[in-house]
């Protein structure tokens, strides 16, 4: 009964707003050894999900995905949030994570810049 409560309450809260713009840095254009140009360019958001988490960093609330030109938005619950880089330690992505707070009816902006490491 209190499961059915807290979703009936969750649908009734306002939700808030993230959106935002996911930059890939590199310090220079790759080239492999065989002189073709590497794969990673800045328009392979798709390869970098994002991960929304809870301002302890203990729970994924939820992911998304920037579009091909670097921009995302979801739909999120009033609250503090943190914005990291799904697996972004095992992938050794360096990105620093973003703190946030979502308000009902309103959007936080907060971009998100990687650096791949790739040299």
């Amino acid at each position: 009964m209190s499961l059915l409560a807290s979703s009936e309450w969750m649908a009734a809260t306002p939700l808030g707003f993230l959106e935002g713009h996911l930059e890939i840095v590199s310090s220079k254009e790759v080239e492999l050894a065989d002189g073709t140009p590497s794969k990673i360019t800045a328009e392979n958001h798709i390869e970098y999900p994002l991960v929304i988490l809870s301002s302890d960093k203990q729970t994924e609330v939820a992911h998304v995905t920037a579009d091909e030109n670097g921009h995302y938005r979801i739909s999120l619950p009033p609250g503090d949030y943190v914005l990291d880089v799904q697996n972004r330690q095992r992938r050794h992505v360096r990105a620093t994570p973003q703190p946030f707070t979502v308000v009902a009816d309103q959007t936080v902006h907060v971009d998100m810049a990687i650096d791949t490491g790739v040299r």
